[in-house]
């Protein structure tokens, strides 16, 4: 990522870390104690003597620079809290140029993602690795399509991660209109969702590689020859033995049927494999366990050319919280040489 100076301009004042206003918290105890302690003095003083006598018979115990040190010190802190909102004003716009791929992640949703040999579900595994996913990205930019019966974009390709995780972990079976599984068709609708952009393209697909004779395999390989994407494929599921796919009813849980037997979902590898290879990809079987998406991340990136694209206009506002921590340090140095009455009184002759 490169940056680039646009001009110098006035971008007004704001408060970077305005939650630190909290520690001004520390400032009350402090003013409470000052109070208490400085009227229980006078109450002690004048059961001692009247207020004229006590003045010509201990001058120094009327004397206020106990409360000008308590003064000092709680403004000190006072400034000091503001310095931690890290206050800025004045300052210039930079432009931001980012270089980076763009990623389509393909997530599968059909009921089959529900079984729970990958815990706590298939789906939920699948949402896991896409959010760990785009912690690596940076950059780049990261767009999601739902597929079941039919796919459905749930989020265009966008800078905006948080936009993307959003959406990601709002996925159920329900996201789609219509029960089956048609990964060809959700390979061609990412493939398409690129546009005109120049780089790198990814289509990231999460799924445990149940498909309705959607032609999977000639997706991927058009894909890559027409939109120039290459297909990385990541099972879910276990491939031997695979689990069964839980139903809500009225009365609890049960399971999916067919002619009266319960169905059993298992991960496709072999298809997958096909279908990732087609695509120049590859394929990672995770299975049931867990997958490091960083080093997935770095492996796929091999493959992808990066491109220079200009991102948009930032304010870069000066800081000034140096002045405001440079005034409470001389402030509580004038504390140190503001003396207490009591040395005085030691240190006077006899």
């Amino acid at each position: 990522m490169s940056t680039t100076l646009m001009q110098q301009t006035d971008l007004g004042f704001t408060f970077t870390h305005p939650a630190a206003l909290s520690w001004l918290w520390i400032v009350l105890p402090m003013l409470v104690l000052i109070v208490w302690s400085t009227l229980a003095r006078r109450r002690t003083l004048s059961r001692f003597a009247e207020p004229h006598l006590l003045l010509a018979l201990a001058p120094s115990a009327t004397s206020l620079r106990p409360l000008l040190r308590a003064t000092l010190a709680c403004s000190a802190i006072v400034l000091l809290v503001l310095a931690l909102l890290d206050p800025r004003w004045g300052g210039r716009m930079e432009r931001i140029a980012q270089s980076g791929f763009d990623c389509v992640v393909v997530v599968d949703v059909s009921r089959s993602m529900l079984a729970t040999d990958a815990t706590p579900s298939r789906l939920e595994r699948a949402k896991q690795f896409g959010s760990d996913l785009t912690e690596q990205l940076g950059g780049d930019r990261i767009g999601l399509v739902a597929f079941a019966g039919v796919p459905s974009v749930q989020c265009p390709l966008t800078f905006n991660h948080r936009t993307f995780l959003d959406q990601l972990r709002a996925l159920t079976p329900q996201s789609t209109n219509r029960g089956g599984s048609m990964l060809g068709d959700a390979i061609r609708m990412a493939a398409t969702g690129f546009g005109e952009t120049d780089g790198g393209r990814a289509i990231v697909v999460f799924t445990d590689g149940e498909d309705m004779e959607s032609f999977p395999v000639e997706a991927a390989a058009e894909a890559f020859e027409k939109h120039g994407a290459r297909t990385y494929v990541i099972g879910i599921g276990d491939a031997q033995e695979g689990a069964r796919i839980p139903i809500e009813t009225p009365t609890g849980t049960a399971f999916q049927l067919f002619e009266g037997q319960e169905v059993w979902s298992k991960m496709d590898p072999e298809t997958l494999s096909n279908v990732a290879t087609a695509g120049r990809g590859f394929f990672v079987a995770a299975g049931t366990a867990q997958l490091d998406m960083s080093e997935f991340h770095r492996k796929a990136s091999a493959d992808l050319e990066r491109t220079t694209r200009d991102g948009a206009d930032i304010a870069v506002r000066d800081p000034q919280f140096q002045w405001l921590a440079g005034l409470a340090l001389v402030l509580l140095l004038a504390e140190c040489f503001v003396g207490d009455p009591r040395q005085s009184l030691q240190g006077a002759p006899r």
